[in-house]
């Protein structure tokens, strides 16, 4: 027979089986404090490999090395704050500052490669490219700095 649980009781050992899932699954995601998994080493990998080419193949064209270079340097960047994000403490400042980064390498990022699409567009699209990059902006800043959690 099924027992009948207050939805406060329920909401309790729900919160703590997703915090129990989260330690098991940081636990079974990380070989050691500091290192990489083959996978995302075979990314960085492969990342590398083709910003290489592109510069390669961009036969001298300065703003495309330019746009290569920044696009790879921003991607490193991005992927390094979010490692150690995930690594500070909870409520820490270095955590909050850190987040201000994650948000601002992605917004250059967007706006970089929305450049790079709406230049190629006729004009109506070109403005739906940059609306919608706009609104991914937008909504990256509500996500990370006014949106709460209700606890």
């Amino acid at each position: 027979m099924a027992t009948l649980q207050s939805p406060m009781i329920r909401k309790q050992k729900d919160q703590a089986d997703q915090e129990a899932n989260v330690a098991k699954d940081n636990d079974a995601g990380n070989n050691a404090a500091g290192t990489f998994s083959w996978l995302t080493l075979l990314g960085f990998l492969f990342l590398t490999f083709n910003s290489l080419m592109a510069v390669v193949r961009s036969q001298g064209d300065r703003m495309a090395i330019a746009f290569v270079i920044f696009s790879y340097a921003d991607l490193v960047a991005l992927f390094v704050c979010v490692m150690v994000y995930e690594r500070a403490g909870a409520g820490s400042s270095k955590r909050e500052w850190l987040k201000v980064a994650i948000w601002i390498l992605t917004t250059l990022l967007t706006l970089a490669f929305s450049y790079k699409v709406a230049v190629v567009m006729p004009p109506p699209v070109a403005v739906l490219v940059w609306l919608m990059a706009f609104a991914t902006i937008a909504g990256g800043f509500v996500a990370f700095f006014i949106y709460k959690e209700k606890k």
